[in-house]
């Protein structure tokens, strides 16, 4: 167990650097393709809903998918407050569509293979050398790419404004359901039920 923390311990070191946009800024608009290859749009969504903003490392990543069959659970309370969810990693869209499958999930899966759109939050890093040695990125990402993104959240309200975000080096830390539908509870000043 020693070697996985270690391991685990310079993944986060080689991602302390970033940062991630912050709250106050403008959401990056983007279009990217869902599992189904469609494109969507982050401004067309705020044209009706707030955004919930979710970058995962990939359908590889057990953390990322425990993370996003959580918020599953809690979409309705989600849709409730007028939010969608959108999740978003480097790979291509037959990943998406195998994490939409393989999770059984009622939200977006985009498709950001050639980063851009992780590149444009703030969030891509190189997980270095010994991360290379135990997995090859290059075979998982959409770009052939040895990077990945930061695991963030971002609720961004309908003018394209972050209202709050969870940028964390240490991947297995994310914004639970309860931060989310308390960020909505404030932004809104709704009640779910």
């Amino acid at each position: 167990m020693g070697g996985l923390q270690e391991f685990q311990k310079l993944v986060i070191a080689n991602a302390s650097q970033v940062k991630g946009l912050a709250v106050g800024d403008r959401a990056p608009n983007f279009i990217l393709p869902n599992a189904f290859g469609k494109p969507i749009s982050l401004y067309d969504v705020l044209k009706n809903d707030i955004v919930i903003l979710k970058f995962y490392r990939g359908e590889w990543c057990p953390i990322c998918n425990l993370d996003l069959m959580a918020v599953q659970k809690h979409l309705p309370k989600i849709t409730a407050f007028g939010a969608r969810l959108i999740a978003i990693s480097p790979q291509k869209p037959e990943n998406a569509l195998t994490t939409v499958q393989k999770n059984n999930l009622g939200f977006e899966v985009l498709s950001d293979s050639n980063q851009e759109v992780i590149n444009a939050y703030n969030l891509q890093f190189d997980p270095g050398e010994d991360y290379h040695q135990r997995r090859d990125l290059s075979l998982l990402n959409g770009d052939g790419s040895k990077n990945l993104p930061v695991p963030a959240t971002f609720i961004i309200n309908k003018a394209g404004i972050i209202e709050a975000c969870h940028v964390e080096a240490n991947y297995t830390e994310r914004m639970s359901p309860k931060q989310i539908l308390n960020a909505l509870k404030e932004m809104t000043g709704k009640t779910s039920n």
